[in-house]
C-alpha cells in the first residue's frame, strides 16, 4: 500500500510538473522578450521573396514597452515607423496583434490585425492563425499564420499564407544590440 501511494504521489508530481510546464510557454516566450526590454535590434529578409517596400531599407525593432501581460514591439522599415508588434497574455494562450499607425499617429485603416495562439507553444515558439477580427477586416488573411521564434541569438518574426507558396521571414540579431531614437508613429 506504502509504495503505491509513493508511486501515485510520484505520477502525479510529475503530471502537474508537465502541464504547469505547458501552461508556462506563454509566459516564459514573453519574460524572454521582456528582458529585451528598452533594446533596438538590426533584422534582414530571410525569406527568399523580399517585399517591394522593404528592399534596400534599414530593419529595426524596438522592444520598447513590457509588463508582466504585454509587450509592444515597433518594427521599423526605413522611415516607415508604422508598425508595432503586440504580444499580450491572454489565460494560458499569447494574441499577437499588429497596431499600424499614420504618420499623424492616427490609426490605419488596416490595423489591429493577428491572432491567437491555438495551443500552449513552446518556450522559444508560438504560432498565431488569424482571428476572426482579422478575417472580417480583410477576407483573404484568412490563411494567414504568424510564428515568431525567440532564443537567446536571435528574434524571427514570419508570415506563411497557408493558400500561398511565398513566405514572409525577417530575423534579428539579438547578440548585437543597436542605439536608435527612432519611435513608432
Amino acid at each position: 500500500m506504502k509504495n503505491t501511494f509513493i508511486l501515485l504521489s510520484l505520477a502525479f508530481a510529475v503530471n502537474s510538473f508537465a502541464q504547469s510546464s505547458k501552461e508556462l510557454a506563454p509566459k516564459k516566450f514573453l519574460n524572454s522578450l521582456s528582458q529585451l526590454c528598452g533594446t533596438a535590434y538590426k533584422g534582414k529578409i530571410v525569406s527568399t521573396s523580399v517585399p517591394e517596400d522593404f528592399k534596400d531599407k534599414e530593419l529595426l525593432m524596438y522592444v520598447m514597452q513590457c509588463n508582466s501581460d504585454q509587450v509592444k514591439i515597433p518594427f521599423f522599415v526605413g522611415d516607415d515607423l508604422s508598425r508595432t508588434w503586440i504580444f499580450t497574455l491572454k489565460g494560458e494562450r499569447l494574441e499577437l496583434k499588429h497596431d499600424h499607425r499614420k504618420e499623424d499617429g492616427v490609426a490605419d485603416e488596416v490595423t489591429m490585425y493577428g491572432g491567437t495562439t491555438t495551443n500552449t507553444g513552446t518556450n522559444n515558439i508560438q504560432f498565431f492563425p488569424a482571428d476572426q477580427q482579422t478575417v472580417d477586416l480583410l477576407a483573404p488573411t484568412a490563411g494567414n499564420v504568424w510564428y515568431v521564434t525567440v532564443d537567446e541569438f536571435k528574434f524571427t518574426y514570419n508570415l506563411k499564407r497557408v493558400d500561398k507558396e511565398s513566405a514572409f521571414s525577417v530575423e534579428f540579431d539579438l547578440t548585437a544590440p543597436v542605439q536608435t531614437d527612432k519611435r513608432p508613429w
